[in-house]
């Protein structure tokens, strides 16, 4: 399934579009700018009733509309980024 297919399929289950679950995201504090990916898709499941794949493509489109940080420019705590971990492997 395209990711077009994915957010038709999205707005024809719940009638809402991806800027819709940004807004709610936002205002009930659960998209935050440390808030990992699996974070929102754990609480957009429960409270949309999407699966995880749509759940995804949400988020997904989140990204494409630079709404969240890119992961390789925000490590999660504890793990370095994606730029160091690419120069560590290049490095002889």
């Amino acid at each position: 399934m395209s990711f077009e297919a994915y957010i038709t399929n999205i707005r024809a289950k719940t009638g809402k579009e991806p800027r819709d679950f940004f807004e709610q995201a936002v205002r009930e504090g659960v998209l935050q700018p440390e808030t990992r990916t699996m974070e929102f898709v754990s609480w957009l499941k429960a409270s949309s009733g999407l699966g995880h794949g749509h759940a995804m493509a949400v988020w997904e489109s989140f990204r494409r509309n630079g709404w969240v940080p890119l992961a390789s420019s925000v490590p999660a705590p504890g793990r370095p980024s994606a730029r160091k971990t690419a120069a560590k492997r290049s490095a002889p």
